[in-house]
C-alpha cells in the first residue's frame, strides 16, 4: 500500500488556530459530527446519508465544471462555423496547448484536495488559508516557466507532425490564450479551497454567471463584430477571469471567516515541501489529462489529417464535457475521503469510496447509451461538413466505451488524492498510459493500418482499462484503518507543534 506519511509530514510547517482537538475524546466527537451514528442505521439509510454528503460536493461541482468547460465548447463551436481550418486550429490550441497547460495547473492545484480536505476534517481551519496562498505562489511560478510553450507553439506543433497551416494558425491562437493560462493559477486553488469547506455552491453560481457572460460576448464578438478566430480566443480569456474575480472577492471579503484570515508570510515557509507534493499531484493528473490530447496529435499525422483532427476534436470535446461529471465525483470523493481520514474514520472513508464509485458508474452507463443512440446528431453542434460528420459517426462506439470507463477511473483517482497517494499513482499512470496504451495505439493505427479507430482502441484497452483495473485492486486492498491512523498521527503532530509555539 502506498506510504503517505512522508507527504503528510512535509506539509506540517505552519502554526495553527485554536480549533485543534488533541484529545481522543474530541476526535471521537468530531467523527460523530461528520458521520452520525452510522452503526445504528440500516444499509439503505447509510447509503442515503453518504449520498447526501457526497452530492453536497458533487452536485454544485458538476454544474460549475460543466459551465466552465462549456465556455470551451461554445468557443470551439463558433470557430467551427468559421471553417474547417479554423475549427482544426482552435481544436489544437485548446485541446493540445491549453490541454497541456490545464493538466499541469489542475494537477498541481489538486494537492490542496489532500491538504485542505484533511485539515478541514481535523478542524485545522487556519491551515486552509495558508495552503491556498502557498498554492498560488507555486502555480504562478510554474506559469512563468511554461510561457515558452505558448511562444513556440507553432514550431512545436510542426515538430509533432501537424499540417503547416493548422500549426501556424494554432500558434497565433495560443499566444492570445496567455491570459487564460495565468487565470488557471489563481482559479484552480480557489476552487479546491472552497470545495474542501463544502462551499461548492459559490463556485457554481460564479461559473454560471461567467458562462452567461461568455455566451453573450461570443455572439457579440463573432456574429456582430466579426472579429474571427482571435475574437473567439479573447472572449474565453475574459470569461475565465470573471470566474477568478468572483471567487477571489468572495474568499477575501468575508466569505470564509475561519479559513481566510488575510495574507500571511507563513505561505512562504514550507514552499519546497509543498512544491514536491504539488509536483507529484501534477504528474499524476497530467499523465491522465494529456493522454487523449495525444490522440489528437497522432490523428494529425494520418491521411486526411484535417478531417481526422476535426472528428477527434469533436469527440474529445463531447468526452471532455461529460468528463466534468466524473471530475465532480473525483472532487467529491477526494473531499469525503480526506475529511473522513482527517477525522480518523477509516470505515467512513471506505464506505464513501464504495458509494461514489457505484453512483458514478451508473451515470457513466447512462451517458454511454445516450451516445450510442444519438451518435448521428451531436456532431451537428460543431460542424455541417459531411466528411467530418461521417467520421464522427464511425468513432462513436469508442467514445461510448471511453465514457463508460470515465465513470470509474477518475473516482479511483479521487480516492488517491484524498488519501495522499499521488506519487504512487503517478507511476501507475506512466506505465499504463505511456508504456502500454500509446505503443498499442501506434501498433494498431499504423502497423495494422486501422487508422484513427485503431489508435483510439489501443489507447482505451491498453491504457485506460488496465489503469482502472490496477487502481481498483489498490483501493480494494487498502487498509483504511491504517490510513486513518496515519492521518490521525498527522493531526496530533499539528496539535503538538501548535502547543510548542
Amino acid at each position: 500500500m502506498p506510504n503517505t506519511s512522508q507527504s503528510g509530514d512535509q506539509t506540517i510547517t505552519a502554526p495553527l488556530l485554536e480549533y485543534s482537538y488533541s484529545s481522543e475524546t474530541s476526535t471521537s466527537k468530531h467523527i460523530q459530527e461528520i458521520n452520525g451514528d452510522d452503526d445504528d442505521k440500516t444499509l439503505a439509510q447509510r447509503i442515503w446519508t453518504e449520498t447526501k454528503k457526497l452530492w453536497r460536493v458533487v452536485g454544485p461541482a458538476i454544474f460549475s465544471r460543466i459551465a466552465s468547460y462549456s465556455t470551451f465548447v461554445i468557443t470551439q463551436a463558433f470557430a467551427g462555423h468559421l471553417g474547417d481550418l479554423e475549427l482544426a486550429a482552435m481544436s489544437i490550441a485548446s485541446s493540445v496547448v491549453i490541454g497541456f497547460d490545464y493538466g499541469v495547473m489542475l494537477g498541481m492545484a489538486s494537492a490542496l484536495e489532500t491538504l485542505c480536505g484533511q485539515a478541514y476534517g481535523a478542524k485545522k481551519y487556519y491551515m486552509l488559508g495558508v495552503y491556498l496562498q502557498r498554492s498560488w505562489i507555486v502555480l504562478l511560478l510554474c506559469c512563468f516557466l511554461m510561457l515558452p510553450v505558448f511562444f513556440f507553439a507553432t514550431p512545436i506543433l510542426k515538430l509533432l507532425g501537424q499540417p503547416p497551416d493548422v500549426a501556424e494558425l494554432s500558434g497565433v491562437v495560443s499566444l492570445y490564450f496567455i491570459p487564460l493560462h495565468f487565470s488557471f493559477a489563481i482559479q484552480f486553488p480557489l476552487q479546491r479551497f472552497l470545495q474542501s469547506q463544502l462551499k461548492n455552491s459559490v463556485t457554481a453560481w460564479v461559473n454560471f454567471g461567467a458562462f452567461m457572460v461568455h455566451i453573450l460576448l461570443s455572439w457579440l464578438v463573432v456574429s456582430r463584430l466579426r472579429l474571427g478566430l482571435v475574437g473567439t480566443a479573447m472572449t474565453l480569456n475574459f470569461s475565465w477571469w470573471v470566474i477568478v474575480l468572483g471567487l477571489f472577492l468572495y474568499t477575501v471579503c468575508g466569505g470564509c471567516p475561519l479559513t481566510w484570515t488575510g495574507f500571511s508570510s507563513e505561505a512562504f515557509s514550507g514552499s519546497w515541501e509543498f512544491l514536491k507534493l504539488s509536483a507529484s499531484s501534477g504528474v499524476m493528473l497530467c499523465l491522465e489529462f494529456w493522454y487523449y490530447r495525444i490522440l489528437i496529435i497522432m490523428g494529425g499525422n494520418l491521411q486526411n489529417a484535417k478531417i481526422a483532427v476535426d472528428a477527434l476534436s469533436i469527440h474529445m470535446s463531447i468526452n471532455g464535457l461529460e468528463l466534468m461529471i466524473p471530475f465532480a465525483f473525483f472532487a467529491g470523493t477526494g473531499v469525503r475521503v480526506a475529511n473522513e481520514l482527517g477525522a480518523g474514520n477509516g470505515k467512513g472513508a471506505k464506505f464513501a469510496t464504495i458509494v461514489s464509485v457505484t453512483e458514478s458508474t451508473i451515470i457513466g452507463l447512462i451517458f454511454s447509451l445516450l451516445i450510442m443512440f444519438f451518435h448521428n446528431e451531436f456532431a451537428l453542434i460543431y460542424t455541417t461538413s459531411k466528411p467530418v460528420l461521417e467520421a464522427v459517426s464511425k468513432l462513436s462506439i469508442l467514445l461510448a466505451l471511453t465514457v463508460l470507463l470515465n465513470g470509474v477511473q477518475p473516482i479511483l483517482s479521487g480516492v488517491a488524492v484524498g488519501s495522499g497517494w499521488q506519487s504512487y499513482v503517478a507511476y501507475v499512470n506512466l506505465g499504463c498510459y505511456y508504456l502500454i496504451g500509446l505503443p498499442l495505439g501506434v501498433l494498431m493505427g499504423w502497423v495494422f493500418h486501422l487508422g484513427v479507430m485503431g489508435i483510439w482502441a489501443g489507447m482505451i484497452f491498453g491504457g485506460t482499462a488496465v489503469q482502472t483495473a490496477i487502481l481498483a485492486v489498490i483501493t480494494m486492498r487498502c487498509d483504511w484503518e491504517k490510513e486513518a491512523a496515519k492521518a490521525k498521527m498527522h493531526v496530533k503532530k499539528w496539535s503538538d507543534r501548535r502547543n510548542n509555539v
